[in-house]
């Protein structure tokens, strides 16, 4: 089975644009528990709800694998897995390393999805001396003066950083100096790497303050509607000649909470892990 370091996934020369990337894994969870229920065929349609996207989305994303399914058939579902596992280059064998193993770093060894999808852990790193040697989901944790042994012997090149924020560049620096090209970044900081270098980011924190500004937004618009408010009942009227404003009167306000204008792409966007 070929290594990481010895072969890329060809979705950068072949032109799929990042967004249908960061989809497919979403198709792929969809379509390994449809083949867990030896379910043969898929419409469009089905996959997209079970995916959260809508299915002219999803055919567009299909159509840069070439896969376009087929009229009142559908997909195949076993051929969609294997076409999407080997265009995430998950048919081989990504050794991985985590750094930092506390809570975090442990909770991700102990994580059954890394070996089911491709991805085997090589090596349990931590700067702790007194870490050293103990078990960890059934590994020994090493110190990180082994580092550039565990990166070569290994052939590494997807590092797992778990460690506090102020020690993550400095981590950091060391994987890409090794070789290690792509990084899974855990810590509570933006990590800075040279070209080349890809870095995607996980903060619970930050998807949490995004849940809670949702959560604030929907109780303002329920507190404006008030409890029991009844639909306003247009009567026919004679028009009546509208008062001037008061001197020094500010210009009526629109709806609280809303805005004129929206962002960039005029709506709240998404995160995603850098």
């Amino acid at each position: 089975m070929a290594t990481g370091r010895t072969h890329r996934p060809a979705t950068r020369s072949r032109g799929i644009p990042e967004a249908t990337v960061a989809r497919l894994p979403l198709y792929l969870r969809a379509l390994t528990a449809l083949s867990e229920r030896s379910v043969p065929t898929v419409s469009s349609e089905e996959l997209a709800a079970a995916a959260g996207v809508n299915s002219a989305k999803l055919r567009k994303d299909f159509s840069y694998l070439g896969s376009y399914g087929t009229r009142g058939v559908g997909y195949d579902v076993e051929y969609l897995v294997y076409q999407i596992s080997r265009e995430l280059g998950l048919t081989q064998d990504w050794p991985v390393v985590i750094v930092g193993i506390g809570n975090l770093g442990a909770a991700l060894a102990n994580y059954g999805g890394f070996a089911s999808r491709g991805f085997r852990v090589a090596a349990l790193i931590d700067a702790d001396p007194a870490m050293a040697g103990k078990p960890v989901a059934g590994m020994p944790v090493q110190h990180t003066d082994e580092l550039e042994r565990i990166i070569t012997d290994n052939g590494v090149s997807i590092g797992v950083i778990a460690t506090p924020a102020g020690a993550a560049q400095q981590v950091c620096d060391r994987l890409v100096a090794l070789g290690v090209t792509s990084i899974l970044n855990f810590a509570p900081t933006v990590l800075s790497v040279p070209e080349g270098v890809d870095v995607r980011k996980v903060d619970l924190s930050i998807e949490l303050q995004i849940l809670a500004f949702h959560e604030q937004r929907k109780a303002g618009e329920e507190t404006s509607a008030g409890p029991g408010t009844a639909p306003a009942v247009s009567t026919p009227a004679t028009p009546a000649t509208p008062a001037a404003p008061a001197a020094g009167a500010a210009p009526a306000a629109g709806p609280a909470g809303r805005s004129g204008k929206g962002g960039p792409d005029g709506d709240v966007p998404a995160v995603m892990p850098a």
